[in-house]
């Protein structure tokens, strides 16, 4: 996991850019759709970035469609295609989907800081962004997400949720 530790500024230089893209990709009040953004805006960031389908009949529940290659090291295995349960402990999946569906309902982005001690790296963190995505300009039907790895004690983050 070291080649994603970084210092927590430039873990929140990273946040403002993908906030400030996905910010741009707006037509209205709504979040952007999936077809509104285009990686190629944030290349530098796509190592960590991930796509989360939010699965219709399913309330509750979250797919992970796309995972960057830099979320390997982090969870130590590919997640691409795989249910939160499927990737998380219980109580890591608890804090999953009750931040997910807070957003889903809200249609606003979240911010927040996940301990990876679930994975037996205590001393690390994930400063994490979510950001609603809409096809139909309403409902909030994917996620896109990126995470940085800090070390603990490093998150003074005045980040908070627009």
């Amino acid at each position: 996991m070291a080649a994603q530790i970084g210092a927590p500024a430039a873990a929140i230089r990273a946040h403002e850019e993908l906030f400030a893209y996905w910010s741009s990709r707006r037509t209205g009040a709504g979040p952007p759709a999936r077809r509104d953004i285009d990686p190629a805006g944030f290349k530098r960031l796509l190592p960590t970035v991930s796509l989360i389908d939010v699965l219709p009949g399913a309330p509750n529940d979250f797919r992970i469609r796309l995972a960057g290659t830099g979320l390997y090291n982090v969870y130590g295995r590919e997640i691409t295609g795989r249910r939160l349960a499927e990737v998380y402990n219980t109580a890591a999946c608890d804090y999953w989907k009750s931040e997910l569906n807070k957003l889903v309902a809200e249609r606003r982005p979240a911010v927040g800081v996940h301990n990876l001690a679930w994975r037996g790296a205590s001393h690390l963190s994930i400063l994490w962004l979510r950001l609603p995505l809409s096809s139909n300009g309403t409902d909030v039907d994917m996620i896109l997400g990126y995470d940085a790895v800090v070390g603990l004690g490093q998150v003074q983050s005045g980040i908070r949720a627009a």
